[in-house]
Protein backbone atom coordinates (compact mmCIF):
# COMPACT_ATOMS: atom_id res chain seq x y z
CA UNK A 1 0.00 0.00 0.00
CA UNK A 2 1.75 3.11 -1.26
CA UNK A 3 1.14 6.39 0.58
CA UNK A 4 0.54 9.67 -1.30
CA UNK A 5 4.05 10.76 -0.27
CA UNK A 6 5.75 7.90 -2.16
CA UNK A 7 8.62 7.75 -3.13
CA UNK A 8 9.56 9.94 -0.19
CA UNK A 9 7.70 7.61 2.18
CA UNK A 10 7.81 3.77 2.12
CA UNK A 11 4.83 1.51 1.45
CA UNK A 12 3.10 -0.70 4.00
CA UNK A 13 3.45 -4.37 3.07
CA UNK A 14 0.97 -7.10 4.00
CA UNK A 15 0.32 -10.61 2.72
CA UNK A 16 -3.31 -11.65 2.92
CA UNK A 17 -3.07 -15.31 1.92
CA UNK A 18 -1.67 -17.95 4.35
CA UNK A 19 1.72 -18.98 2.99
CA UNK A 20 3.68 -20.45 5.89
CA UNK A 21 6.10 -17.52 5.59
CA UNK A 22 3.99 -14.51 6.61
CA UNK A 23 1.15 -13.92 9.05
CA UNK A 24 -1.98 -13.09 7.02
CA UNK A 25 -3.03 -9.42 6.96
CA UNK A 26 -0.14 -8.33 9.20
CA UNK A 27 2.23 -5.46 8.46
CA UNK A 28 5.72 -6.76 7.71
CA UNK A 29 8.74 -5.29 9.46
CA UNK A 30 11.22 -4.80 6.61
CA UNK A 31 13.78 -2.15 5.70
CA UNK A 32 11.67 -1.44 2.59
CA UNK A 33 8.39 -1.04 4.51
CA UNK A 34 6.84 1.69 6.65
CA UNK A 35 8.17 -0.07 9.76
CA UNK A 36 11.51 1.63 9.10
CA UNK A 37 10.77 4.89 7.24
CA UNK A 38 14.25 6.31 7.93
CA UNK A 39 15.96 3.42 6.15
CA UNK A 40 13.86 3.78 3.00
CA UNK A 41 15.61 5.14 -0.08
CA UNK A 42 13.45 7.32 -2.41
CA UNK A 43 15.49 6.00 -5.34
CA UNK A 44 14.01 2.52 -4.84
CA UNK A 45 11.49 1.79 -7.56
CA UNK A 46 8.54 -0.57 -7.24
CA UNK A 47 10.56 -3.30 -8.96
CA UNK A 48 13.34 -2.85 -6.40
CA UNK A 49 10.84 -3.21 -3.54
CA UNK A 50 9.37 -6.36 -5.07
CA UNK A 51 12.80 -7.91 -5.58
CA UNK A 52 13.64 -7.19 -1.94
CA UNK A 53 10.34 -8.72 -0.83
CA UNK A 54 10.96 -11.82 -2.96
CA UNK A 55 14.43 -12.19 -1.46
CA UNK A 56 12.98 -12.10 2.04
CA UNK A 57 10.18 -14.49 1.07
CA UNK A 58 12.65 -17.16 -0.05
CA UNK A 59 14.84 -16.84 3.06
CA UNK A 60 14.29 -18.05 6.63
CA UNK A 61 15.02 -14.74 8.35
CA UNK A 62 12.48 -13.95 11.07
CA UNK A 63 10.92 -10.56 11.73
CA UNK A 64 7.60 -9.05 12.78
CA UNK A 65 4.90 -10.60 10.62
CA UNK A 66 6.87 -13.67 9.57
CA UNK A 67 6.29 -17.28 10.61
CA UNK A 68 8.18 -20.55 10.37
CA UNK A 69 6.90 -23.62 8.52
CA UNK A 70 8.23 -26.69 6.74
CA UNK A 71 8.56 -26.87 2.97
CA UNK A 72 5.72 -29.42 2.82
CA UNK A 73 3.41 -27.15 4.81
CA UNK A 74 4.15 -24.26 2.48
CA UNK A 75 3.46 -26.42 -0.57
CA UNK A 76 0.02 -27.31 0.79
CA UNK A 77 -0.78 -23.67 1.58
CA UNK A 78 0.40 -22.62 -1.89
CA UNK A 79 -1.77 -25.30 -3.50
CA UNK A 80 -4.80 -23.95 -1.62
CA UNK A 81 -4.21 -20.24 -2.23
CA UNK A 82 -6.80 -19.98 -5.02
CA UNK A 83 -9.40 -21.71 -2.87
CA UNK A 84 -8.60 -19.65 0.22
CA UNK A 85 -8.81 -16.28 -1.52
CA UNK A 86 -12.07 -16.89 -3.37
CA UNK A 87 -13.93 -18.65 -0.53
CA UNK A 88 -12.60 -16.80 2.51
CA UNK A 89 -11.13 -20.01 3.88
CA UNK A 90 -14.17 -22.10 3.01
CA UNK A 91 -16.78 -19.69 4.41
CA UNK A 92 -18.34 -18.90 1.01
CA UNK A 93 -20.47 -22.04 1.00
CA UNK A 94 -21.65 -21.47 4.59
CA UNK A 95 -22.98 -17.92 4.15
CA UNK A 96 -26.11 -17.05 6.12
CA UNK A 97 -29.23 -17.32 3.91
CA UNK A 98 -30.95 -14.00 3.28
CA UNK A 99 -27.97 -11.94 4.49
CA UNK A 100 -26.07 -9.93 1.91
CA UNK A 101 -22.53 -9.05 2.92
CA UNK A 102 -21.14 -5.59 2.30
CA UNK A 103 -17.60 -4.44 1.64
CA UNK A 104 -17.97 -1.60 4.15
CA UNK A 105 -15.49 -2.01 6.97
CA UNK A 106 -13.71 -4.95 5.35
CA UNK A 107 -10.07 -3.93 5.02
CA UNK A 108 -8.34 -7.30 4.64
CA UNK A 109 -8.68 -10.48 2.69
CA UNK A 110 -9.44 -12.80 5.58
CA UNK A 111 -11.02 -16.06 6.65
CA UNK A 112 -14.75 -15.83 7.19
CA UNK A 113 -15.59 -13.10 4.67
CA UNK A 114 -16.72 -15.56 2.02
CA UNK A 115 -14.12 -14.23 -0.41
CA UNK A 116 -15.99 -10.92 -0.63
CA UNK A 117 -12.97 -8.63 -0.37
CA UNK A 118 -10.99 -10.62 -2.95
CA UNK A 119 -13.98 -10.86 -5.29
CA UNK A 120 -14.60 -7.10 -5.03
CA UNK A 121 -11.04 -6.03 -5.78
CA UNK A 122 -10.00 -8.76 -8.22
CA UNK A 123 -13.18 -10.05 -9.96
CA UNK A 124 -11.30 -11.48 -12.98
CA UNK A 125 -8.94 -13.48 -10.77
CA UNK A 126 -11.88 -14.65 -8.68
CA UNK A 127 -13.59 -16.04 -11.78
CA UNK A 128 -10.37 -17.78 -12.78
CA UNK A 129 -10.10 -19.29 -9.31
CA UNK A 130 -13.62 -20.73 -9.41
CA UNK A 131 -13.00 -22.18 -12.87
CA UNK A 132 -9.74 -23.69 -11.60
CA UNK A 133 -11.44 -25.21 -8.54
CA UNK A 134 -14.12 -26.76 -10.74
CA UNK A 135 -11.57 -28.16 -13.16
CA UNK A 136 -9.45 -29.69 -10.36
CA UNK A 137 -12.44 -30.93 -8.29
CA UNK A 138 -11.67 -28.76 -5.25
CA UNK A 139 -14.14 -28.98 -2.37
CA UNK A 140 -15.15 -25.34 -1.74
CA UNK A 141 -15.73 -26.02 1.96
CA UNK A 142 -12.45 -27.71 2.84
CA UNK A 143 -10.10 -26.86 -0.03
CA UNK A 144 -9.32 -30.53 -0.54
CA UNK A 145 -9.25 -32.52 -3.78
CA UNK A 146 -12.38 -34.57 -4.27
CA UNK A 147 -11.74 -38.24 -5.19
CA UNK A 148 -11.36 -39.03 -8.87
CA UNK A 149 -12.22 -42.67 -9.67
CA UNK A 150 -10.14 -42.50 -12.87
CA UNK A 151 -7.01 -41.11 -11.19
CA UNK A 152 -3.97 -43.38 -10.49
CA UNK A 153 -3.66 -44.57 -6.91
CA UNK A 154 -0.01 -43.51 -6.48
CA UNK A 155 0.63 -39.81 -5.98
CA UNK A 156 3.11 -37.40 -4.41
CA UNK A 157 3.13 -36.68 -0.65
CA UNK A 158 1.80 -33.17 -1.27
CA UNK A 159 -1.16 -34.47 -3.31
CA UNK A 160 -1.82 -37.14 -0.69
CA UNK A 161 -1.88 -34.45 1.97
CA UNK A 162 -4.42 -32.42 0.01
CA UNK A 163 -6.65 -35.49 -0.30
CA UNK A 164 -6.51 -36.29 3.41
CA UNK A 165 -9.55 -35.05 5.29
CA UNK A 166 -9.07 -33.35 8.68
CA UNK A 167 -10.39 -35.12 11.78
CA UNK A 168 -11.80 -31.95 13.35
CA UNK A 169 -15.30 -30.59 12.75
CA UNK A 170 -14.24 -27.06 11.83
CA UNK A 171 -13.65 -26.60 8.07
CA UNK A 172 -12.21 -23.50 6.44
CA UNK A 173 -8.89 -22.19 7.67
CA UNK A 174 -8.66 -25.02 10.17
CA UNK A 175 -8.57 -27.40 7.23
CA UNK A 176 -5.68 -25.43 5.78
CA UNK A 177 -3.63 -25.75 8.96
CA UNK A 178 -4.58 -29.41 9.34
CA UNK A 179 -3.43 -29.97 5.78
CA UNK A 180 -0.12 -28.41 6.71
CA UNK A 181 0.39 -30.87 9.57
CA UNK A 182 -0.56 -33.74 7.27
CA UNK A 183 1.91 -32.54 4.66
CA UNK A 184 4.66 -32.25 7.25
CA UNK A 185 4.03 -35.86 8.30
CA UNK A 186 3.86 -37.03 4.68
CA UNK A 187 7.15 -35.35 3.84
CA UNK A 188 9.08 -37.10 6.60
CA UNK A 189 10.87 -40.40 6.21
CA UNK A 190 9.86 -43.58 8.07
CA UNK A 191 12.92 -43.32 10.33
CA UNK A 192 12.15 -39.73 11.32
CA UNK A 193 8.50 -40.50 12.12
CA UNK A 194 9.53 -43.44 14.32
CA UNK A 195 12.74 -41.99 15.78
CA UNK A 196 11.53 -42.43 19.37
CA UNK A 197 10.99 -46.19 18.97
CA UNK A 198 14.26 -46.55 17.09
CA UNK A 199 16.07 -44.77 19.92
CA UNK A 200 14.52 -47.10 22.52
CA UNK A 201 15.46 -50.13 20.45
CA UNK A 202 19.06 -48.93 20.19
CA UNK A 203 19.28 -48.38 23.96
CA UNK A 204 17.79 -51.79 24.66
CA UNK A 205 20.19 -53.44 22.22
CA UNK A 206 23.17 -51.64 23.76
CA UNK A 207 22.18 -52.74 27.27
CA UNK A 208 21.69 -56.34 26.13
CA UNK A 209 25.04 -56.37 24.34
CA UNK A 210 26.83 -54.94 27.38
CA UNK A 211 25.29 -57.63 29.56
CA UNK A 212 26.42 -60.39 27.18
CA UNK A 213 29.97 -58.98 27.04
CA UNK A 214 30.09 -58.82 30.84
CA UNK A 215 28.92 -62.44 31.13
CA UNK A 216 31.55 -63.60 28.64
CA UNK A 217 34.35 -61.73 30.41
CA UNK A 218 33.17 -62.97 33.81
Amino acid sequence: MFPPEYPFAPPAIRMHTPSGRFQPSTRLCLSISDFHPKSFNPAWEVSTILIGLLSFMTSEEMTTGSVSATESERRVLAARSRWWNSTGGGSHSSATPGVTKTTKGINNVKAGDGGLKFRTEWPELDQENWAWMKEHRIDTTTGQILPDPNAPTKCSPETSALRRRPNGSAPGIGAVMEGGHVAREAGQSWARRNRMWIGLAVLFGYALLSRLVSDVQG
